[in-house]
């Protein structure tokens, strides 16, 4: 991690009102870390699109080519031969009716993802209050209910993360730690930019992309320049 020097003069080198290029963002959010964790880096993009309306969510999962850097835990409601799969995938629980009764007697929630096979719907959905609040509800449009489980945990596992937007058209995605490198960090930006730019609501009219903002966990934000996103694989090559 950065010494107390070195991120003061990171910070005298912050402007806060320019508009950076990815590559330059990058090296001022990781300058800028001081915490004694290693602070996961997260990508903020203000989309011109009106939430409110079911034809302008963005929604959806990106695989991180350089993985998040986090031990990702994953449930799986399966039975069966599926739940053989997942378990052999990896997944750290797996069950049905008795995870979904672990989970409502008992609070259950030691998990970050929770993938279900199709049959099990049914019975997932009564867990509706308590894992939609918490961004765990499986969900067919993140891949998330599937019959292909033992996939879904290896891509989850490996980087695999959900995206979507709030209530005011914001969308987080975590792009790694401070502790990658910057080819690490610029791979991951890059994949997360090319799929929000992919899945453009056919309704969202006007710019697209209003503002785009770098942070680490505990670092002031860097804004970047959202017409230099088109630009990020030649930067990353320069600077390597």
């Amino acid at each position: 991690m950065p010494d107390s020097k070195k991120r003061t003069d990171a910070l005298r080198k912050l402007d806060r009102q320019r508009l950076y290029p990815p590559a330059e963002a990058i090296d001022l959010v990781k300058s800028l870390a001081s915490a004694k964790f290693d602070e996961t880096v997260e990508l903020a993009v203000r989309l011109g699109v009106d939430p409110r309306r079911a034809d302008q969510i963005v929604r959806g999962t990106v695989a991180l080519p350089a993985g998040t850097g986090k031990d990702v835990r994953v449930a799986v409601f399966a039975s069966g031969e599926a739940a053989e799969q997942a378990r052999a995938a990896g997944a750290d629980v797996v069950g049905a009716e008795d995870l979904v009764k672990r989970i409502q007697d008992e609070g259950f929630l030691d998990f970050d993802v929770a993938i279900a096979t199709p049959d099990l719907m049914g019975q997932v959905g009564r867990l509706g209050r308590v894992l939609g609040p918490r961004g765990l509800m499986p969900n067919p449009k993140t891949g998330t209910v599937t019959t292909d489980v033992g996939r879904a945990v290896t891509e989850f596992k490996g980087g695999r993360v959900e995206y979507r937007t709030d209530k005011v058209g914001n969308v987080h995605v975590p792009v790694g730690k401070v502790s990658f490198d910057k080819a690490q960090l610029m791979e991951n930006f890059r994949a997360v930019v090319d799929e929000i730019q992919r899945v453009k609501p056919a309704a969202a009219k006007g710019r697209y992309v209003r503002s785009v903002t770098l942070s680490s966990t505990m670092g002031p934000g860097v804004k970047i320049d959202p017409a230099r996103l088109r630009v990020a694989d030649e930067e990353m090559a320069a600077s390597a």
